[in-house]
């Protein structure tokens, strides 16, 4: 397989099950930020160690965002060829994130005033990494897709990174050490 196609040289990208779309259409704004969002995501795993529990929630968290980006990359009218948790993000997947907040919301101190990011390169590169998906989140806003998760999952997708930062700012900043 090529890496380049050529199918894009006349600014246009193809779409999840079919269609071309102008590259500075908002599904393909969206994923470019939430592409972003999603090697930024890596970069911090990167920085983490490696088979720890952070490092396997944040490789599951990227490819919750392939699911998103392929929800995003399909035409409404193929909406109905989406699969739940595999092309189209589910309540239970933001609800996933909701539970990874609380647990490790449990387990630090949290700030009683405005973070000063940089403790240390793991803490910091996912604060660069939220700042990113909250960008991700103020794209999809604007391209709504009716009935979708999207949006929520990235809201919290944000908050969940933003409580890992705390988390990776170290044991002094935690009440338990058990993630």
């Amino acid at each position: 397989m090529k890496i380049y196609t050529r199918g894009g040289d006349k600014g246009t990208t193809g779409l999840y099950f079919g269609g071309r779309v102008a590259k500075s259409a908002d599904p393909i704004e969206v994923n470019g930020a939430v592409d972003e969002a999603q090697a930024s995501l890596g970069w911090a795993r990167s920085l983490s160690e490696k088979g720890g529990v952070v490092n396997e929630l944040l490789v599951n968290l990227e490819r919750d965002l392939w699911v998103l980006m392929a929800e995003v990359a399909t035409l409404p009218e193929n909406r109905h060829k989406l699969a739940a948790g595999r092309s189209l993000v589910t309540s239970e997947m933001v609800a996933h994130l909701e539970s990874e907040i609380d647990r490790l919301s449990t387990e630090i101190e949290m700030p009683n005033e405005f973070v000063v990011p940089g403790e240390n390169q793991l803490a910091a590169a996912l604060d660069v990494a939220r700042t990113v998906v909250r960008r991700a989140e103020r794209v999809a806003v604007r391209y709504p897709l009716e009935g979708s998760f999207v949006v929520p999952y990235l809201n919290r997708l944000s908050d969940l990174v933003w409580t890992l930062a705390r988390w990776a700012e170290g044991p002094a900043h935690r009440t338990t050490r058990s993630i």
